[in-house]
């Protein structure tokens, strides 16, 4: 059996758990009478949800014999930028903002996800297929993401994270600076990302080989 294969009912498990836990928080959102623009305009449960499409859909095409192409390691790409981006802010950042998130929900988003996709690029990488350049297609999400929260946030005052509220931070200059920052940071964590694929992806085919 092939790691591929071996990774199959992986992909399912943690594909299923990360969709319950969205489904539980949005059953609670309704529950409280909370917006449902407000909860599909946070970038964890947008992530969370394309990383079950991603595990879903890669477990299927392992079953069909389908094999990698470049068009879907960049898909896998962005989904890893933006779960392991999820945990890295949340972590760091967020874990003193509450948001009214069920506590293991906040547990299977925010921490075992994340780690589950990176294990996900690490045993199945994408290796030299993935050029370099394609680590600036992962910064795209979370730029386009991070536009329409500071204008519909304008619009509406509802901003899903303290990072963009220009009046929680005293202006928008501040705002800009934790853009910036944030920007610089996921152009790291892309790159990084793509170069750990080829390492795996190095050292998968040096231990098939022995």
């Amino acid at each position: 059996m092939t790691r591929a294969q071996l990774m199959v009912p992986y992909r399912f498990v943690f594909g299923a758990l990360a969709l319950v836990a969205v489904a539980a928080q949005f059953a609670n959102t309704l529950e409280n009478d909370y917006s449902v623009v407000n909860f599909f305009s946070f970038f964890t449960n947008l992530s969370n949800l394309l990383a079950v499409v991603v595990f879903v859909v890669g477990g299927v095409r392992t079953l069909r014999r389908r094999p990698g192409s470049r068009a879907w390691d960049t898909v896998r790409l962005i989904s890893v930028v933006d779960m392991v981006f999820v945990g890295l802010v949340f972590n760091v950042l967020l874990t003193d903002v509450a948001g009214g998130v069920l506590p293991w929900v906040n547990v299977v988003v925010h921490m075992v996800m994340p780690v589950a996709v990176l294990v996900d690029w690490l045993v199945l990488p994408a290796g030299r297929r993935l050029p370099w350049s394609a680590a600036a297609i992962g910064l795209v999400v979370p730029v386009a993401y991070s536009v329409y929260s500071l204008v519909r946030g304008a619009v509406t005052s509802f901003y899903p994270y303290p990072f963009y509220d220009p009046e929680a931070l005293g202006g928008y200059g501040p705002v800009a600076v934790y853009m910036v920052v944030l920007l610089v940071a996921l152009a790291v964590l892309s790159l990084a990302l793509v170069g750990l694929a080829r390492l795996a992806g190095r050292f998968w085919k040096q231990r098939s080989r022995r």
